[in-house]
């Protein structure tokens, strides 16, 4: 099937299985230095795996683990529970991932409204919860009887609530200036540009500036629950320090380890389902020579489409 010219959607050619496997890592025994398992892929059920890890040892954990509905992945497929039966499984590895953190540690789990106070509840028995982040999906199915589902959460804790990293100047927003006001004639915490007006902002709690990869993006997999680059890049850059190490244990088609390696910080990714490990390897593979991130740019995040034209404008100055 011969695919449209403009759809980037990364995909694994059978040439290239063998070459990818080889960097995916198998554990089965107890790793005593973190560093051995730096900067890989472990294939496996991270409810296996997370005791064979060190405790103590990674400054970020962020799990998108599956929620709590029937959804089919490549190979593997995750079956809707009882509420009590999705509380005990979260149960039966959260907190074995908690002791993964590093005292001044941080943690961030998604998930959809009908996961959220399950996971809320479980999370809260390891971490001090600080924050829950609610992110909005542009896209999403309509309902006939029921409001379109178009937010996800992502809860926040932290291990030590006296004493953790959080890089608030890493993650200010750029946006646009609404109502430009002046003090002698100066304005007035905004910047004017050629572009237009604009302030940097401290990030809130809900994100409107996100975009859900498609399939004109590079960052695009086949993966059905794809996190984007620029909603797990807010996560790394404000709560993993640079050189830093983060923990995916339900790392997919690789989002949180692909933008670890492209803002300068370490990873460790577990994936049950061995066709997502290939992907992550080929998008690391990708990353080493392309380091950008849709919606970050000159150190600061941009309001959605407020980049492209940015990028726009400056192209058609060049051109006149």
């Amino acid at each position: 099937m011969t695919r449209a010219p403009r759809n980037k959607t990364l995909c694994i050619d059978p040439a290239e299985i063998d070459h990818l496997s080889e960097r995916v890592r198998h554990i089965t025994t107890p790793i005593e230095d973190i560093a051995q398992l730096t900067d890989t892929t472990i294939e496996g059920d991270c409810t296996r795996l997370l005791p064979l890890i060190p405790n103590d040892s990674v400054d970020l954990v962020v799990a998108d683990p599956p929620y709590n509905i029937d959804k089919r992945f490549k190979q593997i497929r995750f079956s809707s529970m009882s509420d009590q039966g999705y509380e005990e499984w979260l149960d039966s590895w959260l907190g074995e991932l908690c002791r993964k953190l590093k005292d001044t540690g941080s943690i961030y789990v998604c998930c959809d409204w009908k996961s959220s106070c399950a996971v809320a509840r479980v999370l809260s028995r390891y971490v001090t919860i600080i924050n829950r982040i609610t992110w909005q999906r542009e896209k999403g199915r309509g309902a006939r009887a029921n409001w379109k589902n178009s937010m996800e959460d992502i809860w926040f804790g932290v291990r030590n609530p006296e004493n953790y990293h959080f890089d608030l100047g890493a993650v200010k927003q750029k946006r646009r200036v609404l109502a430009p006001y002046k003090t002698d004639n100066t304005p007035r915490d905004w910047q004017q540009t050629e572009q237009g007006k604009f302030r940097l902002t401290c990030p809130s709690n809900f994100w409107d500036d996100i975009t859900v990869p498609y399939w004109s993006m590079p960052e695009n997999t086949e993966h059905p629950t794809q996190k984007p680059e620029k909603l797990i890049a807010k996560l790394i850059l404000a709560s993993c320090p640079e050189g830093g190490l983060v923990l995916d244990p339900f790392v997919g088609s690789g989002t949180t380890s692909v933008v670890a390696r492209k803002l300068g910080r370490h990873y460790i990714g577990i994936e049950l389902d061995p066709h997502y490990c290939l992907v992550t390897e080929k998008r690391l593979n990708k990353a080493q020579t392309d380091t950008s991130i849709q919606g970050y740019c000159d150190g600061v995040f941009w309001e959605r489409n407020t980049m492209l034209a940015q990028l726009r404008a400056k192209k058609k100055q060049k051109s006149e």
